[in-house]
């Protein structure tokens, strides 16, 4: 039994890695329920174990955060900010640094993933009006995106996973995230803007961008529910509890049905992160994964430090997805000190701009742009991917060393 689990154990990654299975439709959401459901019907977990194996406080606290920003987007606020942003147009250099700065500063607030999904397609569509490349404002956005979300335990699937399992302090974290997340947007805007100068360079049509629908009442009710919930982050009611009273507060309206917020909650999301509990659970019980943790403890090797946890993060985010090898790593890793745990949460969120496949954000925004006739090819994110990925991910780690909570 021992033999099935790591081979389905590997094969989930494999596809975790190459994205779906080819030859097919299937995706990573499916590959890694198909892996869930084979190894429960195998009986590798008994039937309590599934619950047990399952973290359901992430789980909640994602929902609720996504009911939160399917609000902030049915008042029109994303549309509104993407077009204000496409009338910036005539100024290609003000535009790309307004892109990155909205885009990290809501992403910081709200899952990056849903602030991505939401501003993408309008962005598209207003500098397709102004006659200009889409694609460096679109890269811009993703490694906003990015970046910004490393700034909050809020920000992103991962960093919510760590946040809850880690148990680590919302404005704690913040403190020491916040620094290397901003260092990040610059260095994003700057190599944007250097990889991509000649198409930065092309003159705006003028023609004018509609202004979408937007209640000003309704997003001041959202920021309101905001604030509410980063100051319950300061009691001790659970993050996942605090969430969900925000979602039902915000679900009792009379201007949106609750079926059209509930719509907006990325259930894919949701199951792939229930599956890979499953899978990491099963495997953990096989004694191997902790077998290999002790010998790279017995041999130094255990990603405690920063010179060995950059590469690590870098390497896993860019063929498994960083969602995906963190889902591993706090299954196999017991016992991670609070400053790894830090570390981790902003190197694997940093480490997702390498490459169009690093992020969940960067594969939604290349995805819904594919949708209004824009192709971000691998080659062309990688341009500026690779160059602000190291230079971030350095300063995040000198960062890390300089404040002592990561040893070199």
């Amino acid at each position: 039994m021992t033999l099935f689990i790591t081979i389905l154990f590997a094969l989930t990654y494999v596809g975790m890695a190459i994205g779906r299975v080819p030859g097919s439709r299937v995706d990573r959401t499916g590959i890694a329920m198909i892996a869930a459901v084979v190894l429960v019907v195998a009986g590798t977990l008994p039937g309590d174990g599934i619950a047990d194996a399952i973290h359901f406080p992430t789980l909640l606290l994602l929902a609720g955060l996504m009911i939160l920003s399917a609000r902030v987007g049915a008042a029109g606020f994303y549309d509104a900010a993407a077009a204000w942003i496409a009338r910036q147009a005539g100024r290609p250099l003000r535009l790309l640094a307004l892109t990155v700065a909205i885009g990290g500063v809501l992403s910081a607030l709200l899952v990056n993933d849903i602030v991505v999904f939401a501003m993408t397609p309008l962005l598209c569509a207003g500098l397709a009006a102004r006659r200009l490349d889409a694609r460096p404002f679109l890269f811009g956005l993703a490694a906003a995106s990015n970046a910004g979300s490393a700034a909050t335990l809020i920000g992103n699937p991962q960093n919510i996973m760590i946040g809850q399992v880690g148990d680590l302090g919302f404005w704690s974290y913040f403190a020491a995230a916040v620094v290397p997340a901003l260092l990040a947007l610059v260095v994003s805007f700057g190599c944007v803007a250097w990889a991509w100068r000649g198409s930065l360079r092309a003159e705006a049509a003028a023609v004018a961008v509609a202004a979408p629908s937007f209640d000003r009442q309704q997003t001041g009710i959202c920021g309101i529910a905001l604030v509410v919930l980063l100051a319950l982050f300061t009691t001790p009611l659970p993050r996942e509890i605090s969430a969900l009273l925000i979602a039902a507060c915000l679900i009792v309206s009379r201007r949106y049905a609750t079926r059209q917020l509930l719509d907006e909650i990325d259930l894919p999301l949701l199951i792939l992160f229930a599956s890979l509990f499953v899978v990491n659970e099963a495997f953990a019980r096989t004694g191997l994964a902790e077998q290999a943790m002790h010998a790279l403890e017995g041999h130094g090797l255990l990603p405690d430090r920063v010179s060995l946890l950059a590469p690590l993060a870098l390497v896993l985010s860019n063929t498994i997805g960083n969602v995906p090898a963190v889902v591993m790593i706090l299954k196999v890793w017991h016992a991670i000190p609070e400053g790894t745990m830090v570390g981790l949460a902003i190197l694997s969120t940093l480490a997702g701009n390498l490459l169009l496949v690093g992020s969940l954000a960067n594969l939604i925004v290349a995805e819904r742009a594919a949708g209004q006739g824009v192709h971000l090819s691998f080659r062309d994110h990688a341009r500026a991917g690779a160059p602000l990925t190291v230079i971030s991910m350095l300063l995040a780690g000198v960062w890390l060393w300089g404040t002592g909570l990561m040893s070199w």
